[in-house]
């Protein structure tokens, strides 16, 4: 009975230590041949141009080149698997079913399940369908976020810096920006908000609110199953937390 031949794979990290470590984990896993490595995107770039492998092991951010700008400098893509340091709360805000990504410091038990998935969906028309969703997710994790949300004051427009904004809530129709000093109207509905601000950052809590991580202070219990929030900024407000957003909010903040 006849085996299929081990995957030939190339590693792509701006880290010398990470390619070395990563490298050093694929060998023991017997199942691949390491036909490359580099710490320089160009040089991958090149490599991978004129090379046909089964799969890259890429790091995502790179400077100069990021990981998802290199694909897209190759005349053919292969399949990858995303290497990141993103922290588990931005992977799972952009989560979608098979995606492969390994999360820094990697491990060998997902690194072996990577390896699997490669293995059974190699050259299938499936394992084609699950690299765009892989590209999906480097999207993004690669995109901007905003870092200054705009308020209109009569004739003016202020410019409120997202890092110092504590929190967003909606009151009387209207979406307010709250600050240590001062509260903003923004011309955006909660929801909107959620979806443009970085989630690694900021959670909704509540049909009304939505808040930046950065600034609980504390969390107490209130009647009924919810919660009440407490905020480093000066003031320390309390915010409610509604009861089907507890679980999500203690997962978060890891209580």
């Amino acid at each position: 009975m006849s085996t299929r031949p081990p995957l030939r794979v190339y590693v792509v990290d701006d880290e010398p230590l990470a390619v070395q470590r990563l490298t050093r984990l694929l060998r023991q896993t017997r199942r691949v041949e390491i036909v490359g490595s580099t710490v320089k995107p160009a040089e991958a770039v090149e490599f991978l141009s004129n090379q046909s492998v089964d799969a890259v092991f890429l790091d995502i951010q790179m400077p100069g080149m990021t990981g998802f700008e290199l694909l897209q400098k190759l005349p053919k893509e292969p399949a990858v698997i995303f290497t990141t340091a993103f922290d588990r709360f931005a992977l799972d805000a952009f989560e979608v079913n098979s995606v492969d990504y390994l999360v820094k410091p990697i491990e060998v038990e997902r690194l072996e399940k990577a390896l699997t998935k490669l293995e059974r969906l190699r050259g299938t028309p499936q394992g084609i369908a699950e690299t765009e969703q892989i590209r999906a997710l480097a999207r993004e994790l690669t995109r901007k976020f905003p870092e200054r949300i705009s308020s209109r004051i009569g004739e003016r427009v202020v410019f409120v810096e997202v890092a110092r904004i504590t929190h967003f809530y909606a009151k009387d129709k209207l979406t307010f920006a709250a600050t240590a000093s001062k509260d903003y109207a923004v011309d955006a509905t909660i929801s909107e908000l959620e979806e443009k601000l970085d989630p690694a950052v900021f959670i909704r809590i509540h049909r009304a609110t939505l808040l930046n991580l950065n600034y609980v202070e504390e969390v107490s219990s209130w009647f009924g199953g919810g919660m009440i929030v407490r905020l480093k900024d000066g003031k320390r407000t309390e915010l409610q937390i509604a009861r089907d957003r507890v679980k999500h909010l203690k997962e978060r903040l890891e209580f």
